[in-house]
């Protein structure tokens, strides 16, 4: 859970950074849209730090800084309206929530607002960003992949389990094609093989 929190807290570093970057004119009042898969991403620990900090940093929601929070309560078909919705507010800052979706649906309704994710597995597979080095566009945010992961992480296993010739990778079917891309392209010398139930 700790690694999670900590791994999340970066991207929205980024949205604190971006707002606190630009010149606060006087009676500005910065608007920041939340499209969210699920209910009450907007009441997680992780936004209440990132409000926490926006505090400290002198915004305030009511006085400098609102907040728009939309969320497709578990229905993914919902996320792309709501995004037309928010982006028709005119955020300074669009945060879409955890996941694939929000971000996705996020990046179809606008090129121009930037759009912070606080945590996507590939980015780059799943269309967000260019690559990791250069996301260009409007998006940003972490990921949880590394390409150069899956090979060392095979090669740790191969160290601790001298001999092993069978290395299973529990996933589920939409997970196959970027394991297979992440860990085989890299792997040269490794049988790997994947299957879901």
């Amino acid at each position: 859970m700790w690694r999670s929190t900590v791994g999340l807290i970066v991207p929205l570093a980024l949205l604190v950074a971006s707002l606190a970057a630009q010149a606060q004119p006087a009676g500005k009042v910065w608007r920041i849209g939340y499209l969210a898969l699920l209910p009450g991403e907007d009441q997680t620990t992780l936004m209440q730090a990132l409000l926490e900090r926006l505090r400290e940093l002198g915004y305030s929601e009511g006085k400098n800084m609102t907040v728009e929070y939309r969320s497709a309560e578990g229905r993914p078909e919902q996320l792309p309206p709501l995004a037309r919705e928010l982006v028709h507010a005119r955020p300074d800052v669009l945060l879409a929530g955890l996941g694939t979706l929000a971000p996705q649906a996020a990046k179809a309704a606008t090129t121009t607002i930037p759009i912070v994710f606080p945590l996507v597995g590939d980015p780059v597979g799943a269309g967000l960003v260019a690559s990791l080095g250069q996301p260009g566009g409007n998006v940003t945010g972490l990921s949880s992949q590394s390409v150069d992961l899956g090979r060392q992480r095979l090669q740790l296993l191969q160290a601790l389990l001298p001999g092993t010739h069978v290395i299973g990778v529990p996933t589920v079917a939409q997970f196959i094609a970027i394991c297979s891309s992440s860990i085989l392209v890299k792997t040269r010398g490794y049988a790997v093989s994947f299957s879901s139930p």
